[in-house]
């Protein structure tokens, strides 16, 4: 399972809004993170949920039994261990 947390502020939650379009991925929420879960890998393109920069490269608070395979200016690729 892959699983990402991001800090749910008003500059983070096209992130898990972007993830929810793919049905194979479940957003939760745990205190104040929102939880994206997935079976396969998780991609979040970076264009479609408009972040800056500055924003998109301080996303991640934290990952569960996954790693980050790719987080560049162009997507978020989170993978289950």
């Amino acid at each position: 399972m892959s699983t990402f947390y991001v800090l749910d502020v008003p500059e983070n939650t096209t992130i898990p809004e972007i993830a929810a379009q793919d049905p194979a991925v479940r957003v939760g929420k745990v205190g104040p993170y929102f939880r994206i879960t997935s079976p396969g890998t998780i991609v979040v393109d970076r264009r479609a949920t408009g972040c800056r920069h500055a924003v998109w490269y301080s996303v991640v608070a934290g990952l569960e039994e996954s790693r980050i395979t790719q987080q560049d200016k162009d997507a978020l690729r989170v993978e289950a261990r």
